[in-house]
């Protein structure tokens, strides 16, 4: 079965969702890396299933000095 509503917020509330700048946000966009869509009016609403973590999550950044494991 298809969810035909997914729920959408504001580029503003994904970046407080994430803990990213509105940048990194349209990064994100022109890379593919999350789904959105247009309204009639013009504006961006970002798919809340596609990003990273869920609404309402606190948002984890990296200790200083953290390193990505090498795979």
């Amino acid at each position: 079965m298809v969810n035909l509503e997914r729920e959408t917020v504001s580029i503003t509330e994904a970046c407080r969702h994430v803990g990213v700048t509105r940048r990194t946000i349209y990064n994100w966009m022109a890379d593919g890396k999350i789904e959105y869509v247009r309204t009639a009016g013009g504006a961006v609403r970002i798919f809340t299933d596609t990003l990273w973590r869920s609404p309402g999550e606190p948002a984890r950044r990296p200790a200083v000095g953290a390193r990505r494991a090498e795979s």
